[in-house]
């Protein structure tokens, strides 16, 4: 059955080689159906894949292969909440071990341009709890990293 509301994200002839990474790199994550172009298109011909559907940590998505003319941009990320360290990363290193690049806080792109944060519990914990002098700790401590280290986190949380 069709999901009542699907992510459609756009790639440039890569939308399976993607899906597949997300496939083996996410838990609750796969491919689930390709769809091949039934006649030439723009940036394709007939029989080239045009539509991917795939499911990313249970969220249903569709990639679609529309050509150069569109850019994923960080306007749009996905948000991981990850458990500890070692799953922190692990993803990480996927992501930007797989020809994607790091950015700040947090956040990295992989290599098809979609961004990603990857966020320890601890640290959405400690920015959202009733101890505002510990979340101003915390996001400082934040605001100096790239992939979040929680044992910092954790420190700048204690104070």
């Amino acid at each position: 059955m069709t999901p009542k509301n699907t992510i459609c994200l756009w790639f440039d002839g890569t939308a399976l080689d993607a899906a597949e990474f997300y496939a083996r790199t996410f838990p609750d994550s796969r491919v689930d159906a390709v769809h091949h172009a039934p006649g030439d298109y723009p940036s394709g011909k007939a029989g080239d894949v045009l539509t991917v559907d795939f499911t990313v940590m249970g969220i249903p998505c569709l990639g679609l292969n529309g050509g150069p003319t569109f850019r994923h941009s960080e306007a749009f990320s996905f948000q991981v909440a990850t458990d500890d360290q070692a799953e922190t990363d692990r993803l990480w290193d996927a992501i930007v071990g797989n020809g994607g690049e790091e950015s700040a806080c947090g956040w990295c792109k992989d290599r098809w341009g979609l961004s990603w944060q990857i966020t320890p519990r601890v640290l959405t914990a400690a920015m959202t709890g009733s101890d505002h002098a510990a979340a101003a700790r915390v996001f400082a401590a934040m605001m100096q990293m790239r992939k979040i280290d929680v044992a910092a986190i954790e420190a700048a949380r204690r104070g």
